[in-house]
């Protein structure tokens, strides 16, 4: 089987294209590397890999040729998008709709989508509860995932807020962020402390998209969330898990957050399908705590 994946050399990309050429796969990375290509290199020398530097808004070639296609480019979270509307939509919705109109019917499309479109439903979510995007990130991922199933052959994956380590990290992730303020900062500032919504380990992600290319048959046409029941922590919560493990100051500010999500959601319908998440959010504190003991933040920009 030859699979593509697009954003390849992202956070959850550079995992996942590694899992599959373990898997034994040929896979083809399209990225256009704007964070650089230290994430990819130690894959480089592997013969079943092949890179194509490419933007997507641009199309991509000989996509004929692929059996399977996991479609993770895009401009992800709620931060990037703020900053980049115009990019979000070209990026994360037209670009989508290229791609999906280049497609064969028979090809294979598995899509990174986002719990985060539940919004501030302080309810319990299941596939079937009406969205209700409160920011850019999720507006676009909602559109893009409208397009996408409206082909037959593809499987959206609803995903939870993803935490852990991977060679291209990610700050602005709940969880990755408040362990690196911990350790960098000294104090986290929580905003709508209450806020509850559900986690995913980065591993269990990578799992999760193996598991759907491997009963691609069972769960075509279908939507998921995805993440664990035992997932599903308030800000507070997540705080607290770090502050027992590292000393640091928590302040509750009374002012709202721009992007609030308050929501527990259902997995009923993934578990039923077999898969649930193995790492839980304790072993992915530890793991970033052990990171940021000596890891920071480049940035091209950053004052010295």
């Amino acid at each position: 089987m030859k699979i593509l994946v697009t954003g390849g050399a992202g956070y959850k990309g550079i995992k996942l294209t590694a899992a599959l050429l373990q898997k034994g796969y040929d896979v083809t990375v399209v990225d256009n590397f704007m964070y650089g290509y230290d994430p990819i290199m130690h894959l480089v020398e592997n013969p079943k890999l092949h890179i194509v530097r490419q933007d997507i808004r641009n199309g991509i070639e000989n996509l004929s040729k692929f059996d399977a296609i996991f479609h993770l480019a895009g401009i992800s979270g709620f931060p990037a998008c703020a900053a980049n509307p115009h990019s979000a939509q070209l990026i994360n919705v037209d670009a989508t709709r290229m791609l999906v109109e280049s497609l064969s019917k028979e090809q294979l499309l598995i899509n990174p989508s986002t719990t985060s479109m539940y919004g501030k439903k302080g309810v319990k979510c299941h596939e079937d509860t009406e969205v209700s995007p409160v920011s850019t990130y999720a507006l676009t991922k909602y559109e893009a995932e409208k397009i996408i199933q409206d082909r037959e052959n593809s499987v959206s994956l609803r995903f939870a807020t993803v935490f852990g380590v991977a060679p291209k990290m990610r700050l602005d992730l709940m969880v990755n962020d408040f362990a690196y303020k911990a350790i960098h900062e000294g104090a986290v500032v929580l905003f709508d402390s209450f806020a509850k919504r559900t986690f995913i380990h980065i591993d269990d992600t990578v799992s999760s998209y193996l598991f759907t290319l491997e009963r691609f048959n069972d769960m075509k046409g279908q939507v998921f969330n995805v993440g664990g029941r035992h997932l599903n922590y308030s800000k507070r919560e997540i705080a607290d898990i770090i502050n027992e493990r590292v000393q640091f100051d928590i302040i509750e500010s009374e002012l709202s957050d721009k992007d609030l999500r308050n929501f527990i959601v259902s997995f009923e319908k993934i578990e039923k399908a077999g898969f649930v998440p193995q790492k839980s959010v304790e072993a992915g504190v530890e793991e970033l705590l052990k990171l940021y003991s000596f890891y920071e933040y480049y940035s091209h920009y950053k004052v010295i």
